[in-house]
């Protein structure tokens, strides 16, 4: 009997025994919480990830963005160019016209000055030809990302990167289309005073042959920092030439203009003062002729 109720005792105590049923449900929370935690950490993750590539791409968009309003400003130019030329055509061709459509009062005048009115269409077609097969001057000015630091020639990362996955496109069309096959870089400065020990003399030709980087050089003046730059911007085109095959047969010369001539083509006047706009680098194409020497 005292058997039976200590059996029945035992049960109770067991059926009153929580702790078994309470680890378990901690063991499961505690899980569900690891898992919460684990999703968090994987979308903090994910988040940080996404946010890394939109910012490239957006910084990507930008530069994209500059390079376009470079080439708009660009073909924006060489668009005023052609419509002046255009209305000198027009003017031209109206004066051509009035010659051709004179009133029977000057017959005489006319018939006497057909020999003129023909040389006037002759230079008329010829300037006609001429505008149609000129090729642009391509204009890289010297600010934004393509300003060089003061008195160095280093390129920058930025002008660097446009010289050999845009400009080379461009000068490999126009080259191809006009069966053009020099391609001339000329460096133009301000009118500030470049004062200073110049070592072009002593190094010059060990830059131009590749011996020297142009890093190497120092300038005394404004002729040889203009130069300086369009070395080496002729030496990254030489490169392209050489890594990649493009601009098959094309020849780049290397000149400076130093402070001396305004963008629109005239001399400049004595101006001392920083003046963005003359800082540039000019490229311009001609066909390749045959020296003739005077003595």
């Amino acid at each position: 009997m005292n058997k039976k109720r200590k059996i029945r005792s035992y049960e109770a105590t067991e059926s009153l025994n929580v702790w078994p049923s309470f680890t378990d449900l901690m063991a499961n929370a505690f899980m569900i919480i690891s898992l919460f935690l684990l999703l968090a950490l994987f979308k903090s993750l994910f988040l940080k990830y996404t946010a890394q590539e939109t910012k490239q791409n957006l910084s990507d968009t930008e530069r994209q963005v500059r390079l376009l309003q470079r080439e708009i400003a660009t073909l924006e130019n060489e668009l005023g160019e052609s419509t002046s030329n255009v209305r000198q055509l027009k003017k031209a061709s109206s004066e051509l016209q009035r010659l051709l459509l004179s009133s029977n009062e000057k017959k005489r005048l006319l018939l006497s000055s057909n020999e003129q009115s023909r040389n006037r269409a002759d230079i008329l077609q010829s300037e006609i030809k001429r505008l149609k097969s000129a090729p642009p001057v391509v204009v890289i000015q010297d600010s934004g990302g393509y300003q060089f630091d003061s008195g160095s020639a280093s390129l920058p990362q930025e002008l660097k990167s446009y010289i050999t996955k845009d400009l080379v496109n461009r000068i490999e069309k126009i080259s191809q289309q006009r069966n053009l096959y020099v391609v001339e870089i000329i460096g133009h400065t301000d009118g500030q005073v470049n004062s200073g020990g110049g070592n072009l003399d002593q190094q010059l030709e060990k830059v131009a042959q590749g011996k020297q980087s142009v890093d190497s050089l120092k300038p005394g003046s404004n002729a040889d920092l203009g130069l300086m730059r369009a070395l080496e911007v002729v030496k990254e085109l030489q490169k392209v030439q050489e890594q990649t095959g493009k601009l098959k047969g094309v020849q780049f010369h290397a000149y400076s203009a130093a402070q001396i001539q305004l963008p629109n083509g005239n001399f400049a006047q004595v101006n001392r003062q920083s003046d963005p706009n003359r800082r540039r680098i000019e490229i311009r194409f001609s066909p390749l002729g045959k020296a003739e020497t005077v003595q």
